[in-house]
């Protein structure tokens, strides 16, 4: 027997349902396709293209080893796909196709098409790679996905109190080693030298943040200035490695998974049930794929068409430190702080009133960790347009937010070099300062007063209860139909192919 693997956004080979499936007892080869074209449709950025190709490169060698032959190949578009799979397989017969699952709706529209065009040459057989648990097994007593992230962490900690969670090994080598010829994708290239590449990299960064990080993560993860975050989200968007894996590193580490809030290591691991949630929700709502707000009446929101804004906000110049420090962070490293990120949104949306979809473009085009769910998720999340979503009237305060997790302004002095002299009790309010004793600074003024911002902000939320709902013009984003549309898609998912 001969099976073929597609790798997706599953680049490894431990924990891997697919591969370990398509191993048992049959020779292996496997395959890559690259859509250049469709990453820049989609807007993934360029470092994280850079990303990609240096692991494709070490998976590659990782397979050889165990004795199967890699081959990338490539597209102009998903839709060339099934096309081109047929086509390989035609010169390179096998028996079975494996894959493990990817939730966007474009993905999810080239895999039926790969289905139909293959279902008479070969079996496909479909994993889920992508989660602790199934798309389609958390769910309400109605059979809806949860639209709130409590209730679906509980049902999500119930399982695995009942389930536990599963590992796959690596498989065993088929045979001679094979040669690994060098890969390189195509298209735009951003150096991503500063993140070191490969299955083993990823794993060794997870326990060392286990060892050092996991005890302390809720009281440092807020802190741009130090290191209190795992930097596991490059590796966990291409699929470096899983979640299941970082289950195991916890247990390792504790000696048992905590279950409960207080519980040493929970706030880290409540963090991978957001992964979860988000990605949970995208699969249950194909909509969050398409450009369209959760809650269908926010679509009415009046957003701001303020180009200059946007173009300040993008270039860190909005004239406040905490957000340009962390704005040119993300254009310098192509990774921004978690807090960063949830302070930086609520300025674009709650500050400047332009659209978190404006946000969630350009942080795709710019990050390395980079995913539909995540990014989607969290930018609805600071709207208040989304799942779970902040309440409309929770603005955050740019300036106190500072205050609070850059204290002394290390992080601000460290991206906004014209406030270096500046000292700490002016840092997160420097204008005064700057012009008293640094004139020519070249530091921006604040380009809307946070105040008047929120004021208006909380307005435009509030004038969506006087005027006729977005839902009323698009019938399909109805809270009724989404329910079954979301009921629809979770009980056809488990006898979904490819």
């Amino acid at each position: 027997m001969r099976h073929l693997v597609w790798f997706r956004s599953d680049l490894r080979v431990a924990d891997n349902p697919a591969l370990s499936a398509a191993a048992d007892g049959a020779q292996v080869s496997a395959i890559y396709i690259d859509c250049l074209p469709q990453w820049q449709q989609h807007g993934r950025s360029a470092i994280q293209r850079d990303f990609l190709s240096r692991h494709l490169q070490t998976l590659n060698e990782q397979l050889a080893d165990l004795g199967i032959a890699f081959t990338v190949l490539s597209a102009d578009s998903f839709a060339e796909v099934p096309e081109l799979l047929a086509n390989w397989l035609a010169e390179h017969p096998h028996d079975a196709l494996y894959a493990n699952r990817e939730i966007a709706i474009d993905e999810r529209r080239r895999d039926k098409a790969v289905q139909q065009r293959l279902k008479d040459v070969l079996e496909i057989r479909v994993f889920n790679g992508d989660c602790v648990f199934n798309h389609a097994s958390l769910t309400t007593q109605s059979g809806a996905m949860y639209k709130v992230f409590t209730p679906f962490a509980k049902s999500w900690l119930a399982q695995l109190r009942q389930n536990g969670y599963q590992l796959h090994a690596v498989p065993k080598a088929q045979g001679k080693t094979v040669q690994a010829s060098a890969i390189e994708l195509l298209g735009e290239r951003v150096s991503s030298a500063a993140w070191p590449v490969g299955e083993q990299e990823a794993l060794e960064r997870l326990r060392l943040f286990c060892e050092s990080g996991l005890y302390d993560y809720g009281e440092r993860r807020d802190f741009p200035a130090i290191i209190g975050t795992s930097s596991l989200s490059p590796y966990l968007a291409l699929g470096v490695i899983s979640p299941q894996q970082c289950l195991a590193a916890i247990e390792q580490q504790l000696g048992h998974l905590p279950l409960s809030r207080g519980e040493q290591g929970f706030v880290w691991l409540n963090e991978l049930i957001w992964r979860e949630f988000y990605r949970h929700l995208l699969v249950a709502f194909p909509h969050l794929s398409m450009n369209r707000a959760f809650k269908p009446e926010t679509e009415a929101l009046q957003w701001s068409q303020d180009s200059t804004d946007f173009e300040a906000w993008c270039c860190g110049q909005t004239g406040y430190p905490i957000v340009d420090a962390a704005m040119r962070c993300l254009n310098t490293t192509g990774w921004m702080h978690n807090r960063l990120r949830m302070i930086v949104a609520s300025f674009l949306t709650k500050d400047l009133h332009l659209s978190w979809r404006q946000g969630e473009d350009y942080f795709m085009s710019r990050l390395i960790d980079g995913e539909l769910a995540a990014n989607n998720g969290g930018w609805q999340w600071a709207a208040g347009t989304g799942a779970d979503a902040a309440p409309y009237f929770r603005v955050f305060n740019p300036t106190t937010q500072g205050e609070r997790f850059d204290t002394k302004g290390d992080f601000i002095r460290q991206w906004v070099p014209e406030l270096k002299a500046v000292p700490a009790k002016h840092i997160h309010t420097p204008h005064e300062w700057l012009t008293c004793h640094q004139r020519g600074h070249g530091y921006p003024k604040p380009i809307v007063d946070h105040k008047r911002a929120r004021i208006h902000a909380i307005a435009m939320f509030n004038a969506l209860k006087e005027t006729p709902s977005a839902a009323d013009s698009q019938p399909y984003l109805t809270d009724a139909l989404a329910d079954k549309q979301s009921e629809l898609w979770l009980s056809h998912l488990e006898q979904e192919d490819l």
